[in-house]
């Protein structure tokens, strides 16, 4: 027998390493959603139809949206090490922890470049959008579309992954995820109305955590 047969390299982890990890995955998108309505309520300048969320990064109040980008990144990216150990010789056992990760990294990397001020916001903005962008205001802007993506492909490879095994409402969850979160983000432009994005946002980043609790369990 091969050292590699003997280590069982296809079989999932389920040490207390890998729970308290897979732990992280589920706090980290409701930790984020909660953040931001808890500074939406209390910062009266700013106005989420008019303010997409990233614009909560400025400010002197600027820094407790930093960390939550950072913080809930840092355990979303734990929780994606997690899953991988949980998932391991499965069907999304590769691709759906690398996309989790890549969610978590957006986040960490939405944190680390804020966007730049706009629509008003922080107060003594100029209104509407800014004439032109900054360094960090153009890699800010790589983070959401990276983690969006990133996360609605995860639902489709989760969502075949609950086909294969026969769980047609977890499958269903997930592709009703993708659909809630295309449609309000496609409206959040029409209005605009920011809320609407981040709706849709919110649907996903909760997704990734009930899906990260789901396999926890399993």
């Amino acid at each position: 027998m091969t050292a590699a047969t003997t280590a069982h390299p296809t079989t999932p982890d389920r040490s207390s390493t890998t729970r308290a990890l897979t732990a992280c995955g589920v706090v980290a998108g409701p930790l984020f959603v909660a953040s931001v309505l808890a500074q939406m309520a209390v910062r009266a300048a700013f106005d989420p139809v008019r303010h997409p969320l990233s614009l909560l990064s400025l400010g002197p109040a600027g820094w407790v949206q930093v960390t939550t980008f950072v913080v809930c990144g840092i355990l979303a990216t734990a929780g994606a090490v997690g899953l991988r150990r949980v998932l391991v010789g499965q069907p999304a056992g590769t691709w759906g922890p690398i996309l989790f990760g890549v969610y978590g990294v957006g986040l960490v990397w939405g944190g680390v470049f804020p966007a730049d001020p706009a629509f008003g916001f922080p107060p003594g903005t100029p209104d509407g959008a800014p004439a032109e962008l900054s360094w960090h205001g153009v890699l800010h802007g790589i983070a959401p579309a990276a983690a969006g993506i990133a996360l609605i492909a995860a639902c489709f490879v989760f969502a075949r992954r609950y086909v294969r095994r026969g769980e047609r409402g977890w499958a269903a969850y997930c592709l009703a995820a993708v659909v809630a979160d295309v449609a309000l983000t496609a409206g959040s432009f029409v209005g605009p109305d920011y809320r609407l994005m981040l709706a849709g946002g919110a649907l996903v980043w909760i997704w990734a955590a009930v899906v990260t609790a789901h396999e926890r369990r399993s």
